[in-house]
C-alpha cells in the first residue's frame, strides 16, 4: 500500500511539485558532477584524446614509504637513503621547475596580467582583492540565478580565477619575511635555552663550591706540633735499614722529590 501511495503521489504531483522535483534532481546531478570534477582535479586526471593519462599533482601515497622505513629496516640499516639534491630541474604539482628560477616568479613570467602597480601596500591591496573577490562572486551568483546561459558567466569565472591568483601571489611574497621571522624566533628560543642551561650549570657549580667549603670547615685544625710528629719517621729499631734508606740506596728521583718537598 505504501508503494502504491508513493506511485499515486508521484504521478499526481501538482505543477509546483513537479518543478521542485526537477530542481532537486538537477541539484543532485550537479552535486554529483561537482564531486566528480573535484575528484578529477584533486588527483590530476587529464584526458588526452581517447587515452586516459594520469598525472598526479599530489605526492605518492605514504604507504610505500612506510613499508620501506620500518623499525626493522632502520635497525638493520636497510632503509633507503634520502634522494640526492636536485641539480637541474624538477617537477612539482605537475609543473616543471628549474633551480635557476626565482623562488617567487613575477606574474608576467607566469602569463598573468598584473592588477596592481609595481610599488604598493600589500595590506591594502589584499583588502581590495578580497572585496573584489566578494563582489565578483555575488555577480556570478546573480548571473546563475537570472541568466544561467549568459556568456558573462565564463568571464566572471575567469575574473575570480585571476583574483585568486593575485591573492595567492601576494601571500607568497610574504613567505621570505615569514621564513626570516621563523628563523629569528627559533634562534631566540635556542639562545634562551642556552642561557637557562648556563644558569643551571652556574647554580650547580656554586652548590659544589659551598659543599667543598663546608667539607674543609668540618676538618679538625692541626697544629705545627701535630704536623711535625706526623712527619717524623717511624722508629723500627733497624739502623742499618734507616741508614740504607738515607744513604746510597735511595733512588735519585726520590731524593729529588724529597728535597723539593723540604724546600716548600
Amino acid at each position: 500500500r505504501s508503494c502504491q501511495n508513493c506511485k499515486r503521489q508521484k504521478y499526481s504531483l501538482p505543477a509546483t511539485g513537479k518543478k521542485n522535483h526537477k530542481r532537486i534532481r538537477v541539484a543532485e546531478i550537479a552535486k554529483k558532477l561537482h564531486f566528480e570534477s573535484t575528484f578529477a582535479v584533486l588527483f590530476g586526471l587529464t584526458m588526452a584524446n581517447a587515452d586516459t593519462i594520469q598525472v598526479s599533482s599530489l605526492p605518492l601515497p605514504p604507504a610505500q614509504y612506510i613499508n620501506l622505513y620500518t623499525d626493522e629496516n632502520i635497525r638493520k640499516n636497510r632503509a633507503p637513503k634520502p634522494p640526492p639534491p636536485i641539480q637541474d630541474s624538477y617537477t612539482m604539482f605537475g609543473n616543471p621547475f628549474s633551480n635557476d628560477d626565482n623562488i617567487i616568479r613575477p606574474l608576467e613570467a607566469q602569463g598573468f596580467k598584473r592588477l596592481y602597480p609595481q610599488h604598493f601596500d600589500r595590506r591594502k591591496e589584499l583588502k581590495k582583492l578580497n572585496h573584489s573577490l566578494l563582489v565578483n562572486f555575488l555577480d556570478l551568483i546573480d548571473l546563475l540565478v537570472h541568466y544561467p546561459d549568459s556568456p558573462r558567466r565564463a568571464e566572471k569565472i575567469e575574473d575570480l580565477s585571476l583574483l585568486f591568483v593575485h591573492i595567492h601571489h601576494l601571500l607568497n611574497e610574504f613567505r621570505p619575511h615569514q621564513a626570516r621571522e621563523t628563523l629569528r624566533v627559533m634562534m631566540e628560543l635556542q639562545k634562551r635555552q642556552r642561557i637557562e642551561t648556563t644558569q643551571r650549570f652556574q647554580n650547580h657549580l656554586e652548590k659544589v663550591r659551598e659543599m667543598v667549603k663546608a667539607a674543609f670547615a668540618s676538618l679538625p685544625d692541626l697544629t705545627e706540633a701535630d704536623l711535625s710528629s706526623a712527619a717524623e719517621p717511624m722508629d723500627t729499631g733497624d739502623e742499618s735499614e734507616t741508614g740504607k734508606g738515607r744513604g746510597e740506596g735511595c733512588h735519585p728521583l726520590d731524593r729529588l722529590m724529597c728535597e723539593l718537598v723540604d724546600n716548600m
